[in-house]
């Protein structure tokens, strides 16, 4: 397993902790700047260095922010698509020139968003880069079904988490968790759980599906 971030304190202690899970002939850790692709390209050897070869990989970067479209800025706009669009391009791209030059075979799993299909106020440049995480998606498993790699992604709604707390606020949280049917928001872990099944042999008949996992519907 390689785990990676742009920061390098919550990259240490995430890798501390898996690694006390799994032991640290298991997990390694490497920084990684998504909008870079030399980076990403040393991210991907580094798996490959480790564990010989690239079977699955999950893509999830991704940067949000809330501006109305009439005050949004070019700045926020490109920063937003190229991270969470544009980042996940270079890793799926990257994982497949690799996947396809080892002979085939092997899973990519991308992390879109439920706002990719439901409209909210503040939220049109990750909206847009969302859905284009779905589109890439779909197109990308057409591409990679003729050598053996499966390409799907997972759609969360409202799943709960410090990153998301320091740049929302607490009356829009609560707006949105009202909207929940069980009325209450995900856990980390539960959107994790999708992941694994589609990363695993369980969906070996999916490919350039977008799973929503969210108890809200339009």
């Amino acid at each position: 397993m390689v785990l990676s971030d742009t920061h390098a304190r919550r990259l240490k202690e995430a890798g501390a902790e898996l690694a006390e899970e799994f032991g640290t002939d298991h997990v390694a850790t490497l920084t990684c700047d998504v909008t870079d692709e030399t980076q990403v390209g040393a991210l991907l050897g580094l798996a490959e260095e480790r564990h010989g070869r690239l079977d699955i990989v999950v893509n999830n970067a991704g940067l949000g922010g809330t501006a109305d479209l009439v005050d949004m800025t070019d700045e926020q706009w490109d920063k937003v698509l190229d991270i969470t669009l544009n980042g996940t391009f270079r890793c799926t791209r990257a994982a497949l020139r690799r996947m396809k030059a080892a002979g085939g075979g092997g899973v990519i799993v991308n992390n879109a968003s439920v706002i990719g299909w439901r409209a909210q106020k503040g939220q049109a440049h990750y909206a847009a880069a969302k859905v284009g995480v779905m589109a890439l998606t779909r197109c990308a498993a057409l591409e990679a079904a003729e050598y053996g790699v499966r390409v799907n992604a997972v759609s969360p709604s409202l799943a709960m988490h410090p990153h998301l707390v320091k740049v929302t606020s607490p009356e829009l949280l609560a707006e949105l968790t009202s909207q929940e049917a069980f009325g209450r928001h995900a856990e980390p872990w539960e959107i994790a759980n999708v992941i694994v099944f589609l990363a695993s042999g369980y969906s070996s008949y999916m490919t350039g599906e977008v799973l929503s996992v969210s108890s809200r519907h339009p």
